[in-house]
């Protein structure tokens, strides 16, 4: 009996024991898993939503944060002997994947290094030549393939890292090793430029399946029958071309064809796609944000709506056909890019969910939009807009206008200044220019635009926190003055006009106007001084069930703020984006002041900001890795913009 009972304990003990070290097996197997999480795209899912699961840091701690590690590219280098440093930004957000982070810098160069500590796995330079005609030198991320998790990608081969650069090629890397993939159309890469012309690539390709997505960039305000704005996809494993789309119909018969008036209207180019193409792979659509078509501030030689120009395109990824889209801007001659990658977001909709586009626009327009349809699922209004006064241009007569969601950046223009004095002279500026609210047009007197072509919602875009249900931006105030100048009488109209000296200038080949592009500020030994009201930067959040701003907050500073303590309060001009986490921080730098800060996402409180090495013009991201989360960032600075230029990346954690 006794024996029986001592075998039964013993029973239960090997039972007990093996139900404990099943069930620490299982916490280990947890913890593993949890101990690694990836930001495997530019904005985190292949949708853009750049929202982490990560709750690692919070409001609680986020003060806590210390520099893990630094890396520098020795980028600074590479601009020796060339003018590109005033052109270069190091917009980069790195992806991380299996341990290694994996970025490009301004000049298409990529790099490999460890997730932990920064240390360099390998590099590759694509031997870009900076004297060549590069309207901007930036890139702003790689992509992998295949993408971890979509099943649609079935073929097995080693881990590629893909980069276009900007000459024009689309780069095949082994992620191992950071070796062009010899069997990738001709020995690693496919030129971009055979059969399109002089264009450059600043975004990553879109990968879906076994299909890279490509579009590019160009320098649109030099003639009107600019490089057509292609977007092409090409096949991940043998880089063989699949399909190619032009944005501009060309033959009578396309789709979109009537939309194009006048008898040069064919030859118009640009309405390229330079942002972010995102990708459904369950859907397979890709959705293609495209730009106005060439020149981007007159639009006579191409009247009509120019379909397919300033749109959101969703196109089938297996076989390049349009399935849907949705014009942002008619006609477009305001410079009004889709620069933002369209946003892939589930909406809540009458007790449903619904897959969702989410489109932040320079104008401060959100459209909502069914992702398999393109219909508005908020409600959007044709109203009327201003004509124009320039012989030979029609804008068109209304305009898409979002009635539900807030106009973010969007005020009528009065004037500011520091003192009395330079108030005075913002006010003698911004009278005699046209100003009939958000679409007036281009006139020869000059007209303001407000926002301007730089945002409103500019290329850093929009994330989203699917627990608060809000969609947060960065966004910009920034009045432009667009005046069109007569070609014959360009001269004696410049020659005495100290403004027109300055502002930049676009020559517009092939029609009768030549553009003129400036911003309303001056500087001074602060810098630049705005001559509309602050704010001039800030982070907004958007309840989208309410359809409300939940709350604006001003981003960053552009003054010495020992001189002046209220510019903490006026904002800056931004230029890249914010991620949001779900330890309730929205993580964004972005601003001239050159910091990196943290706000909490509830109600947009400032929780932590740090100085960064150099100008922060990139989207942060973050991930976890051997248990431990990583917060980091480019910074490099941005040649036009005049912030501190540099070659870092930088990564915080918690000490």
């Amino acid at each position: 009996m006794k024996l029986i009972n001592k075998a039964n304990c013993i029973g239960q003990l090997v039972s007990i024991t093996l139900l404990i070290f099943s069930q620490s097996v299982a916490v280990v197997g947890q913890n593993q898993v949890a101990s690694t999480v990836e930001w495997p795209a530019y904005g985190n899912d292949a949708g853009g939503m750049r929202f982490s699961p990560l709750t690692q840091i919070n409001p609680a701690n986020v003060k806590q944060l210390t520099v893990a590690w630094t890396f520098r590219t020795g980028e600074l280098e590479q601009y020796k002997g060339t003018d590109a440093a005033e052109k270069a930004a190091f917009e980069a957000t790195p992806i991380m994947v299996d341990g290694t982070l994996f970025f490009s810098t301004p000049t298409s160069r990529v790099f490999a290094i460890d997730a932990a500590t920064g240390q360099k796995k390998w590099m590759y330079t694509p031997d870009v030549y900076l004297r060549q005609d590069l309207s901007e030198i930036t890139s702003r991320g790689v992509s992998v393939w295949p993408v971890p998790g979509d099943k649609s990608a079935t073929t097995r081969a080693n881990k590629r890292i893909f980069v276009a650069t900007l000459d024009g090629r689309l780069v095949a890397l082994d992620a191992l090793t950071g070796k062009p993939i010899a069997t990738f159309g001709k020995e690693g890469s496919v030129d971009l430029r055979q059969g399109v012309g002089n264009i450059s690539v600043t975004s990553p390709p879109a990968v879906i399946g076994n299909t890279i997505v490509v579009g590019s960039s160009m320098g649109d305000n030099n003639r009107f029958n600019y490089e057509r704005g292609v977007v092409r996809a090409y096949d991940a494993v043998t880089g063989g071309l699949r399909w190619s789309w032009d944005p501009i119909p060309r033959t009578k018969g396309d789709a979109g064809f009537d939309t194009w008036k006048g008898p040069n209207a064919t030859q118009t180019g640009a309405a390229n796609a330079w942002s972010i193409i995102s990708a459904d792979a369950e859907r397979d659509l890709v959705f293609v944000p495209t730009t106005s078509p060439s020149p981007d501030y007159y639009g006579g030689e191409r009247l009509g709506k120019n379909l397919y120009a300033s749109s959101i395109v969703a196109i089938r990824a297996s076989t390049g056909k349009v399935v849907w889209h949705f014009q942002t801007v008619h006609h477009d001659i305001w410079d009004y890019d889709n620069a933002a990658q369209p946003l892939l977001l589930p909406f809540t909709q009458n007790g449903k969910t619904i897959p969702a586009v989410a489109v932040g626009t320079k104008m401060g327009h959100i459209f909502i939009l069914h992702r398999e349809t393109g219909v508005p699922l908020l409600p959007v209004e044709e109203q009327p807009v201003p004509k124009s006064t320039v012989a030979g241009e029609e804008a068109f007569p209304t305009q898409p206008i979002p009635t539900t969601l807030p106009a973010l950046g969007l005020r009528k223009p009065e004037a500011w200044g520091l003192t009395p004095t330079d108030k005075a002279a913002a006010e003698q500026r911004i009278d005699g220019l046209r100003y009939e609210g958000l679409f007036t047009p281009p006139s020869l007197q000059g007209s303001l635009m407000v926002p301007g072509n730089v945002g409103g919602i500019h290329w850093g875009g929009m994330c989203y926190d699917p627990q608060s249900g809000l969609l947060l931006t960065n966004v910009n105030r920034m009045a432009a003055v667009i005046r069109l100048l007569p070609r014959e009488k360009l001269a004696e109209t410049v020659k005495y006009d100290q403004d027109l000296l300055r502002a930049e200038t676009g020559m517009q080949a092939g029609t009768p106007y030549v553009v003129k592009r400036s911003y309303l500020f001056t500087k001074n030994e602060q810098g630049l001084i705005m001559q509309t009201p602050p704010p001039w930067g800030t982070l907004v959040a958007i309840n989208l069930q309410k359809g409300s701003l939940a709350w604006e907050v001003p981003l960053g500073y552009m003054m010495d703020v020992t001189k002046y303590p209220q510019a903490k309060q006026w904002g800056s001009l931004n230029l890249g984006g914010a991620i949001a986490t779900a330890g309730g921080l929205v993580f964004v730098a972005a601003s001239l002041d050159g910091h990196l800060r943290a706000f909490k996402t509830q109600d947009g409180s400032l929780q932590w900001e740090v100085p960064l090495p150099a100008g922060g013009q990139a989207t942060p991201m973050t991930y976890q890795v051997n248990g431990q989360q990583y917060v980091v960032i480019a910074a490099g600075g941005h040649g036009k913009l005049g912030t501190k230029p540099g070659d870092y990346v930088v990564a915080y954690r918690l000490p």
